[in-house]
């Protein structure tokens, strides 16, 4: 939202209720910058501005890592080292995704071998970052992060809680109203001109780039859900067959409200392990509002909201009870294993534990057994076919 214009794509709150009270971070990026990141976006919230105002700052999200960026201190800046160079500055990090991953990896483990222990090989982009990290601060990565934890009020996840009197509230709802929902907000959106505002800005900014192969889903505004899933329409749109067009419009839709749905499950399961499991004491309480029958929104959402926001302006314990959730505080979120029977390297305890309950590891497990009892079966019998005795020699012990 941060973007200028494609007000359909990224879900814009309407231009009414932005009028009902000052909204902030909304379009004011180019579209066609492709380095704007959380740390820029950190920088320029101004919760600080907000507060000399005598105002309360409400984060409305949306991108839970962006959210987690404000409320705790876990970000690295390198911009500022980078901009004292003369002329104009590339982004490092874009040019070290173009490299190769397992090289990628290589470079890291040479300089951040603890780092590089914690990052799987595959995921190009945080291992890109990290040598970002130490190239433009000679710092390794892990060691700054060491630094953070730390701090007073640290802990495993980054640095400590940034504003003491937070609160969170988690508006959630069942999985299958959500899932309607999700389904409808795509409809409405198609309705609301999705396919024409995508068609005229890959018409004025994407074309070229797709003609030269330059496309890039990675990065910038075309992260956002909706380019990818349509790239197939809009590049054959008018150079193939009306049916096989109607088909790739229809693929897209479906693909639309299939990474929708699972956005939205990545969302909550950020909330669960990043806000709800997050070891130490400096963590806002979490206040769980339920949304699934939206004919009872003032009983189950609002009222309940504004009582536990006005306790908390009022410094009074709220009238509901934060959501709880255990936690292991030895679980260790980047321990490093490798699964040789499914040559998988997998990060985090609880991914591993997850890994072998999957059924890809079963299956090989399982396989992995028949061979090996067809072994020993095949060793016994061999070993027998040794020690039988025979006619004359019959009377020898074995």
């Amino acid at each position: 939202q941060v973007y200028k214009g494609l007000d359909i794509i990224t879900n814009k709150v309407s231009p009414q209720e932005q009028r009902l009270c000052r909204h902030h971070m909304i379009s004011f990026v180019d579209p066609l910058v492709s380095n704007y990141t959380v740390v820029d976006f950190r920088d320029k919230a101004h919760i600080e501005d907000i507060f000399a105002r005598d105002k309360i700052p409400i984060i409305v999200g949306g991108t839970n890592y962006y959210i987690e960026s404000l409320l705790w201190k876990v970000l690295i800046n390198t911009k500022e080292k980078a901009s004292t160079a003369l002329g104009p500055v590339s982004d490092r990090k874009v040019e070290l995704e173009q490299l190769d991953g397992a090289e990628l990896h290589r470079r890291l483990s040479q300089v951040d071998p603890e780092m590089a222990a914690k990052l799987h090989p595959h995921d190009k982009r945080k291992v890109a970052r990290s040598l970002q990290v130490f190239e433009e601060t000679g710092i390794p990565h892990s060691e700054i992060l060491h630094q953070q934890q730390e701090e007073e009020g640290g802990g495993p996840l980054g640095g400590p809680l940034k504003y003491p009197h937070s609160c969170i509230l988690w508006l959630h709802a069942d999985q299958a109203a959500l899932d309607q929902r999700l389904e409808k907000r795509v409809d409405d959106m198609l309705a609301a001109g999705l396919l024409e505002e995508l068609r005229d800005f890959h018409r004025r900014y994407n074309q070229e780039k797709v003609a030269e192969n330059r496309q890039d889903y990675q990065h910038g505004i075309f992260q956002s859900i909706g380019f990818k899933e349509f790239h197939e329409y809009l590049i054959s749109e008018g150079n193939c067959s009306p049916e096989t067009s109607a088909l790739l419009l229809q693929k897209g839709i479906q693909a639309l409200k299939q990474v929708t749905k699972r956005y939205a499950r990545r969302q909550n399961k950020w909330v669960r392990n990043r806000f709800l499991r997050r070891p130490g004491p400096n963590v806002p309480p979490v206040y769980g509002l339920e949304v699934s029958d939206h004919s009872r929104w003032e009983e189950d959402v609002l009222k309940p909201a504004l009582e536990i926001v006005e306790s908390f302006i009022k410094g009074r314990e709220p009238p509901a009870e934060p959501v709880r959730m255990e936690y292991d505080v030895n679980e260790n979120k980047r321990s490093h294993r490798v699964c040789e029977l499914c040559d998988r390297v997998i990060i985090g305890d609880r991914e591993w534990a997850a890994h072998t309950r999957s059924k890809s590891h079963l299956h090989h497990l399982k396989k992995r057994r028949k061979l090996q009892a067809a072994s020993r079966a095949a060793e016994t019998k061999g070993d027998s076919e040794v020690a039988e005795p025979s006619g004359e020699d019959s009377r020898l012990p074995l």
